[in-house]
């Protein structure tokens, strides 16, 4: 795998890694905005889709499409966003995020100003924020479970 040492995605961190087989990982973004929130991560420090060969984007986004199943089943959200930028961080990452009406930005873009909330509404973002995060363990476990069923899985070594 190469790496640059300036990248934040080209160094693993297994607390928050849920998954992985030789060629990619599976994370929680960890983000208490959007709870779920999932990057599918290539190890080897590559910025362009086009860099990859077709077998390893036809793997990348069968990685993807689990990830977005998965979570879609498991969290039950009313939509989800799939994304993949590079601007900031120029390694092929892929951002799975699932959206409620009681995100602080729902409808708008993940990244848009969060929204003025009423003390009544940010209570409720609370508590259902709770409820979300009391279910990634289940998540992360079935999600686990499906991506270990991919053909040709290989783990990683």
């Amino acid at each position: 795998m190469s790496a640059t040492p300036s990248c934040p995605l080209c160094t693993r961190n297994p607390l928050v890694e849920i998954w992985s087989d030789d060629q990619l990982r599976v994370i929680d973004a960890q983000d208490p905005d959007f709870p779920g929130f999932t990057r599918v991560v290539w190890h080897a420090h590559v910025s362009e889709m086009t860099d990859l060969t077709h077998a390893e984007r036809e793997h990348l986004m069968s990685v993807v499409w689990v990830v977005e199943s998965v979570l879609r089943n498991e969290l039950s959200p009313v939509k989800v966003n799939v994304a993949q930028l590079g601007n900031q961080v120029p390694h092929i990452h892929w951002h799975v995020i699932p959206r409620w009406r009681l995100d602080s930005r729902f409808p708008d873009a993940v990244w848009a100003p969060a929204r003025e909330r009423t003390p009544e509404q940010n209570l409720a973002w609370e508590v259902f924020q709770e409820q979300q995060l009391s279910l990634m363990a289940d998540y992360h476990h079935a999600l686990r479970n499906a991506l270990e069923q991919l053909p040709g899985y290989r783990a990683a070594t």
